[in-house]
């Protein structure tokens, strides 16, 4: 075997290993129960709601927003008790956020929903990013601004619990107001992506 012949094979055995190791955590995570409502090319499971920009590609959604443009994308089923683990990127501008248990598909807001937020600027700090506006606060807010995340939002009962790229910024929030609604994303200023959301039912 020449040199360059046992080069390739070493290169082609590697990709094989990744191939493997990536089908291994797919075939993980189905084993685990989570479902991506992400698809990655199409708003499939997914109504717009308001007039935000909303683009997708490249195996994420992108939500473009400006002072006259504000939207949601509102999951067609309802949601309970589960364990939501979701990716996304946001300018330093982004308002946005993961509303669950909304009440009212065609009218999305802190009021009606429960709003895990993604807002780097609030000017109440501690209901910004890592937090459950109006129901669990965060000192000091964590910035999402720039970079990949992740959240964790684990919702059972009246108990929640938010994790923010590993840390705790949520330990042991309480509220029985609602107990079960579709999911929204925010698009409300800014630019936000998602590329991963991941949900299981407990």
């Amino acid at each position: 075997m020449t040199p360059i012949h046992h080069k390739l094979l070493k290169t082609a055995f590697a990709i094989g290993l990744c191939i493997l190791a990536l089908t291994q955590f797919a075939s993980a995570q189905s084993r685990d129960g989570f479902s991506n409502l992400i698809d990655g090319h199409s708003l499939d499971g997914w109504n717009i709601i308001g007039n935000a920009n909303w683009n997708i590609g490249k195996g994420m959604i992108e939500g473009k927003s400006t002072p006259n443009s504000a939207g949601f994308l509102v999951s067609q089923d309802s949601y309970k008790n589960f364990i939501i683990r979701a990716e996304f990127w946001s300018d330093e501008d982004a308002n946005s956020g993961i509303f669950i248990r909304c009440q009212n598909r065609n009218k999305i807001g802190a009021d009606s929903c429960y709003e895990v937020n993604i807002f780097d600027k609030r000017p109440d700090q501690s209901y910004a990013t890592g937090a459950i506006v109006d129901v669990a606060k965060v000192n000091p807010a964590p910035k999402a601004a720039g970079r990949w995340n992740t959240y964790e939002i684990i919702a059972n009962g009246g108990h929640f619990k938010i994790i923010f790229n590993g840390q705790v910024t949520v330990e042991d929030g309480q509220d029985n107001k609602f107990a079960e609604g579709p999911i929204a994303l925010q698009s409300a200023g800014g630019i936000v992506r998602f590329r991963s959301l991941l949900i299981k039912k407990i």
